[in-house]
C-alpha cells in the first residue's frame, strides 16, 4: 500500500509521519530530496538536502516517483525501495500526490489539516521560517487545501499528534483488513 500525507507547510506532516512509523511497524517512510536550505530547527535527516544540479541530474536519470518545484525549490520522492515488506508512506506536496496517483491509483491519500490558520502560522514561525516564507506558505495554503480535498481519501485534523496518528493507524488497519479479506479470483 502507498500511503500519502499531504497538507500545507507547517501542518505537521513530518512529525506525523515519524510518529506513524514508530507506532506501526508495517510502515516505511520514504525520505524525500530537496534543494531548499536546511532549517535551523531541523536535525538534517528530514530530507536529503542537495544542490539544484544534483536534483536536475536525478530527474534526468528517472530517480523520482514524483517531483515538483514549490516556492522556488525542488522536492522529490525517490522510487520507493522499502527495507522490508512494508507499506510505503510519503510526506509530499499536493503536486506530488497528483503524480503518485497517476502511477498508484489505489494510493491512500490523507489530507492533514491544521486546527486553524492561526495555529498553522504559529507552527511555521516556531520551526524557524522567516517572515517572507511564512507569508508565501500562508498564501499557498488555500490552494493546497482545496486541491488536497480533491485528492484525499481521508481528512485528518492535526490538533493533537497522538489523536491524529491514532486516527490514521485505525484507518490503515481497517484498509489492510479489507485487503486481506478480498476474495481471490480462481
Amino acid at each position: 500500500m502507498v500511503v500519502v500525507l499531504i497538507g500545507p507547510g507547517g501542518v505537521g506532516k513530518g512529525t506525523l509521519a515519524k510518529c506513524l512509523v514508530e507506532l506501526d511497524h508495517h510502515l516505511w517512510l520514504s525520505r524525500s530530496w530537496t534543494t531548499r536550505e536546511q532549517r535551523p530547527s531541523e536535525r538534517g535527516d528530514e530530507y536529503y538536502f542537495v544542490d539544484r544540479a544534483t536534483f536536475e541530474r536525478a530527474i534526468e536519470e528517472g530517480t523520482f516517483l514524483e517531483w515538483a518545484e514549490f516556492h522556488g525549490n525542488f522536492y522529490g520522492t525517490p522510487l520507493p525501495s522499502p527495507e522490508r515488506d512494508a507499506d510505503v508512506i510519503l510526506e509530499i506536496e499536493v503536486q506530488g500526490a497528483e503524480q503518485v496517483l497517476q502511477h498508484h491509483h489505489d494510493a491512500v491519500v490523507f489530507l492533514i489539516l491544521p486546527p486553524s490558520m492561526e495555529r498553522l502560522e504559529e507552527r511555521l514561525r516556531v520551526r524557524g521560517d522567516d517572515d517572507d516564507h511564512v507569508a508565501d506558505r500562508l498564501q499557498s495554503a488555500p490552494y493546497e487545501l482545496e486541491k488536497g480535498h480533491e485528492l484525499a481519501s481521508y481528512v485528518v485534523v492535526n490538533d493533537d499528534i497522538e489523536r491524529a496518528s491514532g486516527e490514521i493507524i485505525s484507518i490503515l488497519e481497517e484498509l489492510r483488513r479489507q485487503r486481506r479479506d478480498l476474495p481471490t479470483k480462481d
